[in-house]
């Protein structure tokens, strides 16, 4: 990650704001609901978007290596979990959108092991290195690999969930790689990740999915077969062992 200094005009601000709309009441239960170790302000998420499409472009950052430290400072300091999804925000602002690239991924695997939950997690993973990947996978497609074999199982998380807005474009070999170490894993959110890829992708190419589930079913969990067959006409829990035609 490059060096430079946080914009504090920026950070002063999204922390005012968010602690100005802010509703109290909400904090907890919010708190609650995401298992979050971290607390929450109590800002409802239209709030919190609205904060961040007013202020984000109202505080420019003219040089990359600002923008990572602005990103890192509201990331790393946050005392409240809103914090870390205006942090997000700015990673995806369109005035940023020619600084995703590879050199970006740095920055995104610090956000995805220290922030280590869903809500941060599969955004990263799809709405920043899946474009990335997209744009050089000669480059993106070896370090997914590296991660989908990685002990940390949000990056596990990343490599599987990377391309769940490819569509037609969906490298198979790539995903089928991906998803590959973690088959057998006990983690919930590997197990659930493995079946939202493959969900996803069965809107695109569905006689990919039923061949990959019925030649891993052993394999899969039962949770990543229903997942993965879920929109599926006729499919319960996958095809046959034996890999027969669906009904």
């Amino acid at each position: 990650m490059s060096e430079g200094k946080p914009n504090h005009e920026l950070l002063d601000a999204v922390r005012v704001a968010l602690a100005t709309v802010a509703d109290p009441a909400r904090a907890e239960p919010m708190r609650a609901y995401m298992k979050s170790t971290m607390p929450f302000r109590g800002v409802p998420s239209p709030e919190r978007k609205r904060v961040c499409r007013h202020l984000l472009p109202a505080h420019p950052i003219a040089r990359r290596g600002d923008w990572e430290a602005t990103v890192l400072a509201l990331w790393d300091d946050a005392a409240y979990r809103e914090e870390r999804y205006a942090a997000l925000a700015l990673t995806g602002h369109r005035l940023y959108r020619g600084w995703q690239d590879v050199a970006a991924l740095s920055l995104y695997d610090h956000l995805t092991v220290t922030g280590a939950w869903w809500d941060f997690v599969d955004e990263i993973a799809s709405s920043r290195v899946g474009p990335i990947l997209a744009a050089a996978p000669g480059d993106v497609g070896p370090l997914l690999l590296r991660w989908a074999s990685d002990d940390d199982i949000w990056r596990r998380r990343v490599a599987i969930l990377a391309q769940l807005k490819a569509k037609s474009e969906t490298d198979t070999e790539l995903l089928r790689l991906c998803i590959e170490p973690s088959l057998g894993r006990p983690e919930f959110f590997l197990r659930k990740g493995i079946g939202w890829a493959l969900r996803e992708y069965a809107k695109t190419d569905p006689d990919w999915v039923r061949t990959y589930v019925a030649t891993h079913f052993d394999q899969l969990a039962p949770l990543s077969r229903r997942e993965a067959m879920k929109n599926l006409p006729g499919e319960a829990d996958g095809p046959a062992r034996s890999g027969e035609a669906s009904r």
